[in-house]
């Protein structure tokens, strides 16, 4: 099921060239602003606003997906902690913000909503070679 009013059920967000891997009910993309480096969406196939609109075996698959998004990225990244955001304030379709959070962190005990600053934004071989990079080890992780 989709909704047509869905940016996400359109397919016009997240970007084509962002994507990382189809992990079965989701797909990961590399988020637009790399500011955090490794800031990923896990962005459900289907439309459904809520956790509890999905059947109890979809809500454990989704989550052991943004697992996988989240060990890779840990690994990938060497990430002291990570944060896992589910809003959907803006965009009301399931989706998953996994973001590793550095040693280098600017704003360590801040989410990153809070931090002010320009989106870090990649294209090209620069946006590809990340791109890739997540592809292989999630690959590896499987």
């Amino acid at each position: 099921m989709s909704d047509p009013t869905c940016k996400a059920c359109r397919g016009s967000w997240p970007r084509e060239n962002h994507f990382i891997a189809d992990l079965g009910l989701s797909n990961a993309y590399l988020h637009e602003d790399q500011f955090f480096p490794g800031w990923t969406v896990v962005v459900l196939k289907h439309h459904a606003t809520e956790l509890f609109h999905l059947a109890p075996t979809e809500r454990i698959q989704l989550m052991e997906e943004v697992n996988l998004v989240a060990k890779t990225l840990s690994q990938v990244y060497e990430a002291k902690k990570i944060n896992y955001e589910l809003l959907g304030n803006q965009l009301p379709h399931i989706h998953w913000h996994v973001i590793p959070r550095l040693a280098s962190d600017p704003a360590p005990l801040e989410p990153v909503w809070r931090m002010q600053h320009e989106p870090l934004l990649y294209s090209g071989l620069d946006l590809q070679s990340r791109v890739e990079r997540l592809q292989q080890a999630i690959q590896h992780a499987r």
